[in-house]
């Protein structure tokens, strides 16, 4: 657009010194001149408008286009679409849509054609009635030769520095539509911030996280995901939260980690309200390894140093995290070590499910935080490796707050204190011994789980 506006100055300075010579021969020819240049310029503005509201209209049908490509394409997705032999479905749902889009887009400029035509014939017989006046006059003498081939020159050069121009600003303006729109997005704020003047995050916590009277329902949901929730999360101490699916034990994660805010109640550390205090200092409170942890498509070392990538060159600290871990043996394999590429989009070095979660591992132990999210932290592990890890996680976890989400109970039993969920609420609360003894749904689950293995 800059460019653009640069350029239309260029044209704009000579086809006013053009217009001046011609506006001394005839001030009606050059007001018809410039009259003769709009209906190009309302052309182009309208045609514009048509695509960029089609491009609008459209987003949704390009972004199933490409998600159906990805779908393709995806090394995640490749086994289900050969086991499944998805690529003749794949394939016709893509040639589906892009005909759409094909036809919808040859609609519209046709539209434009048609019009652009129509309009630019109008301008043409501007110029020819300009033409056929200068030729007249010359024929009857009134003015000579020399005007005559002046005036021709100037209506050719001032036309199409006119249309030019014209065009132009119709692009100009074409591009304000699509410039407001990320202006718009710039100016999106997260409805979850950091309030003015918010307090840093308490170091160390003394009193914990409280639970008071929590819930919360998504705005588009018609239930309540947390109804009431009553719990205290004291420093140093570990819970775990069990329940079927769809019981609120990731909401609860999320709501600690202020992703969200409750719908009701409140949320407090050491006594005052969680929104009190700087979000990203909260944050920096936190290390978690969640079910679906990134895998990075980088170095073995950034893959740990993600958590605190402000310390990504304390190579110390790496190796450390690496060994509480069990990552480190991983690392040893690797031809260049730390420093080796992972995942498959540069050409990496792919590991196993239980490798990357190791790694994963590894940012927890790499990240100097008070509270520990562990969202199954050892579901791609094997036995053996899971027992060495919780053999260490007792080390990591000696004064830090641990809050646990797993379906496993291997996992759940290192907690000092297990909640139960239950459509929304906190149903029992207790060590493991003290529920088995209760015989009520936590006792039903570790029944069901353990009879697997008899």
């Amino acid at each position: 657009m800059i460019e653009q506006i640069g350029r239309i100055l260029q044209l704009l300075v000579s086809a006013v010194a053009l217009a001046a010579g011609l506006f001394t021969v005839s001030p009606a020819m050059t007001f018809l001149l410039i009259v003769s240049a709009i209906p190009v310029a309302l052309g182009e503005s309208h045609g514009a408008f048509l695509l960029y509201a089609l491009n609008f209209v459209q987003t949704p049908l390009r972004r199933q286009l490409l998600y159906i490509m990805h779908l393709g394409t995806w090394r995640e997705s490749a086994k289900e679409v050969k086991l499944f032999d998805l690529s003749p479905f794949l394939g016709h749902r893509f040639g589906e849509l892009s005909k759409q889009l094909h036809d919808e887009e040859c609609k519209i400029h046709r539209q434009k054609l048609w019009l652009t035509t129509a309009l630019s014939s109008l301008a043409i017989l501007g110029q020819f009635a300009i033409y056929a006046f200068v030729l007249w006059k010359a024929i009857r003498g009134t003015i000579s030769i020399g005007t005559l081939t002046f005036v021709t020159g100037v209506v050719t050069s001032v036309s199409l520095r006119l249309q030019e121009m014209f065009i132009l600003l119709s692009a100009i303006a074409d591009g304000s539509l699509y410039l407001t729109d990320l202006i718009d997005f710039f100016a999106l704020k997260p409805k979850i911030r950091s309030k003015p003047g918010a307090l840093p995050a308490p170091r160390p916590f003394r009193q914990g996280f409280e639970f008071r009277n929590v819930s919360f329902q998504y705005p588009a949901s018609p239930r309540k995901l947390l109804i009431d929730v009553n719990f205290h999360l004291a420093p140093g101490e570990r819970i775990a939260l069990v329940g079927e699916n769809g019981n609120g034990k990731t909401t609860i994660v999320k709501l600690l980690m202020r992703f969200l805010d409750p719908t009701d109640g409140q949320i407090l550390l050491d006594g005052r309200d969680l929104r009190e205090y700087s979000l990203e200092d909260l944050r920096r409170q936190v290390g978690a390894v969640f079910q679906d942890f990134v895998r990075y498509n980088l170095t073995a070392a950034d893959n740990i140093a993600v958590s605190q990538i402000e310390h990504r060159t304390d190579r110390r600290r790496l190796e450390l995290a690496a060994e509480k871990s069990l990552a480190a043996g991983v690392i040893s394999q690797l031809p260049h070590k730390y420093e080796t590429m992972l995942g498959t989009h540069v050409n990496g070095v792919d590991l196993s499910g239980g490798e990357w979660q190791q790694l994963a591992l590894s940012r927890v132990y790499f990240r100097d935080a008070q509270l520990l999210v562990l969202d199954e932290p050892t579901s791609a592990l094997d036995p053996f490796a899971e027992e060495a890890v919780f053999q260490r996680f007792s080390d990591l976890s000696k004064e830090r707050t641990v809050l646990i989400v797993s379906h496993r109970f291997s996992t759940v039993r290192m907690a000092n204190r297990i909640l139960v969920l239950h459509d929304g609420r906190i149903t029992e609360s207790g060590d493991h011994d003290q529920l088995m003894a209760l015989g009520h749904r936590y006792a039903k689950m570790f029944e069901l789980q353990a009879r697997r293995y008899q």
